[in-house]
């Protein structure tokens, strides 16, 4: 899935996707823990679900200064997100991690624009670039991993 968040001209359109797009990663992760046989995995999957949730305290900050909506759950990208790593499932813990890097390439893509928004403020880019140094934590080690396990 390609995401357009990190596109939006107004700045609080942009934050209100951020928030839904985190919400998304959030259960995703929540589904990757449920479904890997390996309980070391499961263990990182639960830190990067924490680094989302923090994301997605941060933001409603954000949005409460800026005046824009902080939904408080998904939309229904959350079923492609969620989709992808059940059906993964069906062929082990190296595939749920390589769909999982596929959700990563869209919130690493959205950080980046959002990082480039004119709309930001110093203090909202250097949250950006913080979360996007996550997500690409992230997405490097469900790489890394998948091909090691």
């Amino acid at each position: 899935m390609v995401t357009t968040v990190g596109t939006e001209s107004d700045f609080n359109d942009l934050v209100t996707n951020l928030i839904l797009l985190e919400h998304d990663a959030i259960a995703a992760y929540e589904s990757t823990a449920e479904r890997l046989s390996n309980s070391a995995l499961s263990s990182q999957i639960e830190n990067f679900r924490q680094d989302h949730l923090s994301h997605l305290e941060v933001l409603r900050e954000i949005a409460r200064e800026a005046g824009a909506d902080a939904p408080v759950e998904g939309d229904m990208k959350q079923i492609l997100t969620t989709g992808k790593i059940a059906m993964a499932d069906l062929f082990g813990d190296a595939a749920i991690l390589k769909a999982m890097r596929t959700n990563e390439e869209d919130t690493v893509a959205a950080y980046e624009r959002a990082c480039e928004h004119p709309g930001a403020i110093d203090k909202t880019r250097m949250f950006f670039e913080k979360a996007l140094a996550d997500e690409r934590r992230h997405r490097e080690w469900m790489q890394r991993t998948a091909e090691t396990i």
